[in-house]
């Protein structure tokens, strides 16, 4: 039987301090997850700067983030790689490392053919043997994975589940009514988490969880139970902070908002750099409305 992974699914910022990975404040992250009702952390994905990591850095990110969960919630780690030997190596890792699964980004920049994108999934997922969630997100990697693709992977065994970040509802209800329920959907977009569920889906892969992780539990918990008038009423309430997530290139966003809160240090490797003056202060006027900041 597959694996289902659903409800608020959080992209772990990766905290550094001097240029190095703060391993205190990522097990404090950790507890602040679990403490606010996180149903799972997934590290080392594009929030997580995972681009920037060497290698030895994002295996010790996934295995200090599964050591500090200590089996709590569950733990999908990303693995993904446009070298699908190198996407094969991260995964095998993570699950000797103990992950529940893996988040497998497409490949970026190669621009494979839809052919190419099977034969990469079914590689992995033969290889490693570990729960995958594959990661469509075109606005990155330059593909996009048809509909028709997706159906073709539903069947196999550790092919899980899709994070579907293409911004087009009409793309993931067509997924839903191919696959049904042989895959778990998660909306890659916060402000499409309300939307995806109502056709279908599961839950979502969060940016904005990194700083309201109740509020995102709490959406998704209620529409999971039927009270979809509960979801609709956070739903709308988180929209506006859900935008301000992305007034710039995500994770700058988010990790400027932790720094704000006393969260993280808000550093960023380069290629990000700080947040403009105007966007920072866009992004602390919607803190304030939403009641974050005084």
């Amino acid at each position: 039987m597959k694996r289902i992974f659903q409800g608020s699914m959080v992209a772990l910022v990766t905290p550094f301090k001097g240029g190095r990975v703060d391993e205190p404040t990522l097990r404090e992250l950790v507890e602040f997850h679990i403490n606010n009702g996180t149903d799972v952390l997934v590290p080392c994905g594009t929030t997580g700067e995972s681009p920037t990591l060497s290698h030895d850095e994002h295996r010790r990110v996934i295995e200090l983030t599964i050591e500090a969960v200590n089996r709590r919630i569950a733990v999908v780690a990303g693995t993904g790689s446009n070298s699908t030997a190198e996407a094969i190596d991260l995964t095998r890792y993570a699950k000797q490392a103990g992950a529940d699964g893996a988040l497998l980004v497409l490949p970026y920049y190669n621009k494979p053919t839809q052919a190419g994108l099977v034969a990469h999934c079914r590689a992995v997922a033969d290889a490693a043997e570990l729960p995958l969630i594959l990661y469509n997100i075109p606005g990155r990697t330059g593909i996009n994975m048809l509909p028709e693709t997706l159906a073709a992977l539903a069947d196999h065994l550790y092919i899980v589940g899709m994070k579907e970040a293409t911004g087009n509802l009409e793309q993931m209800t067509q997924d839903i009514v191919l696959c049904g329920d042989r895959l778990s959907f998660l909306s890659g977009d916060d402000t499409l988490t309300l939307p995806l569920l109502a056709v279908g889906g599961r839950g979502v892969i969060s940016v904005v969880a990194n700083i309201v992780p109740r509020d995102v539990a709490d959406l998704t918990r209620a529409f999971l139970s039927g009270d979809w008038k509960r979801a609709r009423e956070i739903h709308l309430k988180l929209f506006p902070l859900c935008q301000a997530m992305f007034y710039e290139t995500n994770p700058i966003p988010v990790k400027t908002a932790m720094a704000i809160l006393g969260m993280v240090s808000g550093e960023l490797r380069l290629p990000l750099c700080p947040m403009s003056e105007p966007n920072l202060n866009r992004l602390k006027a919607a803190m304030r409305a939403y009641g974050l900041l005084s």
